[in-house]
């Protein structure tokens, strides 16, 4: 299980430096334009991520 959570993290870092190393403006903008965002739009747009990231995981377990 172990192993298989580190997989993930690992996945996760792969992932989230791709935007980043090839357009690092892109990025910026990204992060002022969430820097803006009111709590209440970031709760909504994290939740929408997880309860994606579940359908996802129980589609393919």
């Amino acid at each position: 299980m172990w192993r298989d959570v580190a997989g993930a993290v690992a996945l996760i870092l792969v992932i989230e430096g791709i935007l980043p190393f090839i357009n690092p403006t892109a990025m910026r903008r990204a992060l002022l334009s969430l820097a803006r965002m009111d709590d209440h739009a970031l709760r909504f747009a994290g939740l929408t991520s997880m309860l994606a990231g579940v359908v996802i995981l129980y589609i393919i377990r």
